[in-house]
């Protein structure tokens, strides 16, 4: 049973209002606390760690997930806005995507470089990975539409075509995130030459071959803004194969997703183990509630890129994984998700394993609530839902004196007023996004609400 403390009157505060609020915290909370204080202006690219003041700290290596990023925003604020201040800081991201983190040798995006552009090691995914080469194509999309640079689609279309030859499993299908800095390791040939007799390097072998929800997800998400612009035959073949796999083998059919795959798509469970190794490999193995709320509305995303408009199969299947953290993930007391869940073997009730409310899924929430709003308005419950979220994401998620979001909400985690507001991982994508999204839609110009389904 859904238990908001609402007055009529804040249910029913004007859709007018209610832009402008998220407009002005947009602009002035995330855009303006990012923006120009992390542009590197002596070496390129964009400074990554910043205190809970926003004061530079650390060596401010360049990783390829927050430099993607960092150029998706820009572009994306430019054309929202029609801003030119925005529109030249992507340029001087897209320079530094194309001059920088492009391994100009063997392909592909490096994953991490040292301050000065030169490469770096890193120990997530080794020299290249899947998931930050998905995103430069992600990000040069939106630079793309911005610009028409066709500089900036020639790069996409190499990314896809090296994450092709590299990533894509021929057998399996699917793309394997980690990679060497040559990609040798995961074409097949290097694969099947590694002896899966010999028990010292089956480890290796099957990390290498393991596929995940985050890479698969992301890639989706890629292959969907690049179809939009270059409807290339492999590139629909790639993304109807990936939105399916997501669709039919990913996620589960309670409407989570499984963490991990085993190349075949076998899921990676330790759901018949004892609680002690289940609580060892949470990492591996739960029910990430933030995930499962975005990859609703990347779906949702792909099926109107493929078809024009939302089919009936996928709808449901998204508002079956966006129902399912709300009645499992949702804490009805202060609102927000939890970060974490688990179905112990004989239960079909989850258990909170971690309670915090990150940054980034608090976000996703927000959108997805709002979407569903707009794509059943005949149940209350999701605008409900999404008013609370705002409402905690105000109270609780956003640094109204120092500006900018706290990693997580501090209702559970108070520690965060003095945690750091910028790193590798955590930039402005994920909340840009949800606002920008969230003023479209209550205006009534979202093309996920607006084309008949």
């Amino acid at each position: 049973m859904l238990t908001l403390a609402f007055s009529c009157s804040q249910k029913t505060n004007s859709d007018k209002a209610l832009t402008e609020e998220l407009n002005l915290s947009l602009q002035t909370e995330i855009l303006d606390a990012w923006y120009p204080r992390s542009i590197d202006s002596v070496y390129g690219g964009f400074l990554s760690n910043f205190t809970f003041d926003w004061q530079p700290s650390g060596p401010q290596n360049k990783m390829i997930v927050t430099q993607t990023r960092h150029l998706w925003t820009l572009s994306e604020a430019a054309m929202f806005y029609q801003n030119d201040k925005y529109r030249e800081t992507a340029d001087h991201a897209f320079q530094f995507l194309q001059n920088k983190m492009w391994d100009k040798q063997y392909g592909g995006f490096y994953t991490t470089l040292n301050r000065e552009g030169e490469p770096g090691t890193t120990n997530f995914g080794g020299a290249k990975m899947a998931y930050g080469n998905a995103f430069g194509i992600y990000a040069l999309m939106a630079y793309y539409n911005l610009t028409k640079n066709e500089e900036a689609l020639e790069l996409a279309k190499q990314t896809f075509l090296w994450l092709e030859k590299y990533s894509h499993d021929p057998v399996y299908s699917g793309y394997f995130n980690n990679l060497e800095r040559n990609g040798n390791p995961l074409s097949i040939a290097r694969m099947e030459e590694t002896p899966v007799e010999r028990p010292e390097e089956l480890p290796d072998y099957k990390r290498m071959s393991q596929k995940d929800q985050n890479t698969s997800i992301h890639v989706l998400e890629a292959l969907t803004e690049l179809y939009k612009v270059w409807p290339d035959g492999l590139v629909k073949t790639r993304l109807n194969e990936v939105f399916n796999l997501i669709s039919e083998k990913i996620v589960t059919p309670k409407g989570y997703l499984t963490l991990f795959l085993e190349r075949d798509f076998t899921p990676i469970s330790f759901r018949d183990s004892t609680e002690e190794i289940i609580r060892q490999n949470l990492s591996t193995d739960h029910v990430s509630f933030g995930h499962d709320i975005e990859t609703g509305f990347l779906l949702l995303e792909a099926a109107h890129s493929l078809y024009g408009k939302i089919d009936k199969k996928t709808l449901a299947l998204a508002k079956k994984m966006v129902d399912h953290t709300i009645d499992n993930g949702w804490d009805e007391k202060k609102g927000g998700i939890y970060d974490r869940g688990y179905y112990f073997q004989g239960s079909d009730t989850i258990t909170i394993m971690h309670n915090a409310k990150v940054w980034w899924s608090e976000a996703e929430a927000m959108n997805a609530l709002l979407l569903m709003s707009k794509l059943f308005p005949d149940e209350p419950k999701y605008r409900e839902y999404f008013d609370k979220q705002w409402e905690y994401i105000q109270t609780f998620q956003i640094d109204h004196k120092h500006k900018g979001w706290y990693s997580e909400g501090i209702d559970k985690s108070p520690e965060q007023v003095s945690a750091p507001k910028g790193s590798d991982w955590k930039i402005n994508y994920h909340n840009f996004r949800t606002m920008r999204n969230c003023i479209k839609m209550l205006r009534g110009d979202h093309e996920l609400t607006t084309t008949k389904n």
